[in-house]
């Protein structure tokens, strides 16, 4: 049970007779800045004064008079102007902790209107190797499957990978002209990512070439083999059914290390079908028309169309992501389509919804959940000392390189010496590694830039997934020092008692579970789960100074202390499992 969803609930029925449409003034309740003004404020006298034309301190005293609340908090102060300090009873904060210990869920109710959700991420183009760009919309559009899927809703995974497009043309012409052989028997992907790099690299010197003709541009060879593709010339699409398998094998190696999976991966090539009669539609509902032989969408207040068929009778994204929308209706019908992408496609988005619209498409939400971009130290784009993008594997297998070496080095450092096999440090050190790239994107607000750190994102301190593992393991330890039943201490009935600041500190909030789990979803960001895990982390730390758990003066405060410390590494684990990551025993 979410405290603030029980708050609102309470004001909502206070507010009745007061107000037509509350919900503008429940947003106003919110969890207290400073433990002096109480466990949450609410601050909608305010506003409500205004509109009312009545002093916000008198309206405060109104609603507190029409508030039922006695059972929830102590009685609730107004303060300065008119705001509602309000404090939970330390009773109700004990029922709530006793039913989270009995409960897998941790109490959190799963939502009362489900909702269906296809989520669009990750999406690598399919030819070439998966790089530090592609960890963003991987890491933040699987965190939001599972937490959607945790309060409730259905959640579908869609890979919407490229496998059809131009850079499928940029191979077929590297591998007719450039092959090297060998290196293609060694490793299929290696030589196919070489090869695009080589074409890409030519066609943007062709760019800065003003003597080049259409008959020797390596540009118009690309687009003419990208165009056999898609006709069905059998000699290209042998091959391109020969490069598929290869390049999904390489993906899919990623994506078991990242634990990622998709219930679903129609790439590009699955819509070719559907591509000409979306145009047909288009024209003959007047949506679309013909422009300098292209035929195109003119959205208002966008100064560019929106080309759907080039001249050449070639399709492009816009085209395909139109197709994508109406099987996903057809097939799911969902309420809302999550497209995980970075910031750079804000444009085609807006003109891709826009012109959903015209179709028809008004009673389902179209999301960009837009994101900002990894930098280097330099604040430029990540990329490698010569200048490429660094690839995404690369980059997990230097992560787990460094986490080896601080795992052995506390390993080395125990008082009795190490503790840990080499097989196990090595299975710690894959699993710190990984969780500390996740982490580190997912604890940055997602539309923002992130300045990419090894040192910084496996630090033991900070918001980092280090400290957050090391909590969940130090209470592991204290369990195992203790030689405590895990079962039988959450079947013991045994009453949680809050006698101190830093106990109280510590229900509170392992109670905002819910509420971290509902600002998640509000607005697509995992790092308002990252900021909750943290502040969880930190008050255990406190509780754990302060409060002797297993040398606790009685019987009743060590299994209170005890049940609080199982419910913070259960929260830790869940929070962290939410996000894709794991948790370790021993650290």
């Amino acid at each position: 049970m979410s405290m603030l969803t029980e708050l609102k609930e309470r004001f909502r029925k206070a507010l009745t007779g007061l107000v037509d449409e509350p919900a503008e003034l429940l947003d106003l309740i919110r969890g207290s800045q400073d433990p002096k003004f109480g466990d949450y404020q609410a601050n909608l006298a305010m506003p409500l004064g205004k509109r009312l034309r009545r002093p916000p301190r008198e309206v405060a005293a109104e609603i507190i008079k029409r508030l039922e609340i006695d059972d929830l908090c102590a009685p609730p102060e107004i303060a300065g102007p008119g705001f509602i300090n309000l404090r939970i009873n330390d009773q109700w904060l004990a029922r709530r902790l006793s039913a989270a210990v009995a409960e897998p869920r941790l109490d959190v109710a799963p939502v009362a209107s489900r909702r269906t959700f296809v989520i669009d991420y990750s999406a690598p183009n399919v030819a070439k190797p998966m790089h530090v760009g592609h960890i963003r919309s991987t890491v933040i559009g699987d965190a939001l499957c599972r937490v959607l899927r945790f309060l409730g809703h259905r959640a579908i995974s869609d890979n919407h990978i490229g496998d059809w497009g131009t850079q499928f043309g940029m191979i077929l012409y590297g591998y007719k002209h450039f092959l090297d052989v060998e290196a293609y028997r060694r490793n299929p992907v290696q030589e196919l990512a070489r090869l695009y790099r080589h074409v890409r690299r030519l066609m943007d010197e062709e760019d800065n070439n003003p003597n080049v003709t259409t008959t020797d541009s390596v540009q118009a060879a690309v687009l003419a083999e990208t165009a056999r593709l898609h006709a069905g010339d059998p000699e290209n699409r042998r091959l391109w059914e020969q490069f598929l398998p290869h390049c999904e094998d390489e993906i899919q190696r990623v994506y078991s290390r990242l634990g990622v999976t998709f219930d679903h991966t129609l790439g590009e090539s699955f819509y070719e079908e559907r591509l000409a009669p979306v145009v047909d539609d288009l024209l003959r509902r007047g949506i679309a028309r013909e422009s300098d032989g292209a035929i195109c969408i003119f959205l208002e207040g966008h100064k560019t169309p929106m080309i759907v068929r080039k001249r050449d009778g070639a399709f492009l994204y816009g085209t395909t992501d139109l197709a994508t929308i109406q099987y996903r209706l057809e097939t799911w019908r969902p309420d809302a389509i999550l497209y995980v992408v970075d910031h750079r496609q804000s444009l085609h988005f807006q003109q891709l919804f826009a012109a959903a619209r015209l179709l028809g498409y008004k009673n389902i939400e179209l999301q960009h959940v837009s994101f900002g971009t990894v930098l280097g130290d330099d604040g430029r784009p990540f990329k490698t000392r010569s200048g490429d993008t660094v690839g995404l594997e690369g980059l997990l297998d230097e992560a787990v390189r460094r986490a080896l070496e601080i795992v052995s080095a506390n390993d080395d450092a125990k008082p009795n010496g190490p503790e840990l096999s080499t097989e196990q440090r090595r299975q710690i050190a894959e699993t710190v590694g990984i969780a500390a790239i996740k982490y580190a994107d997912l604890s940055q607000n997602r539309t923002s830039d992130y300045i990419f750190s090894y040192d910084k994102m496996l630090a033991m301190t900070g918001n980092t997934a280090t400290y957050m593992q090391y909590a969940y393991a130090r209470v592991r330890s204290i369990f195992a020092k203790g030689g405590v039943d895990i079962e039988q201490l959450r079947a013991s009935g045994s009453p949680i008692v809050l006698n101190s600041a830093a106990e109280r500190a510590l229900a509170i909030e392992i109670l905002r579970f819910s509420e971290a789990l509902d600002m998640t979803v509000a607005d697509y960001r995992p790092n308002q789960l990252t900021s909750y895990l943290f502040d969880l982390a930190n008050r255990f730390s406190t509780f754990f100074e302060q409060c002797p758990v297993l040398r606790a003066d009685t019987d009743e405060l060590r299994q209170s202390r005890l049940l609080l410390c199982d419910l913070t590494a259960r929260t830790i684990q869940k929070g962290l499992e939410l996000l894709g990551i794991r948790v370790v025993e021993k650290m």
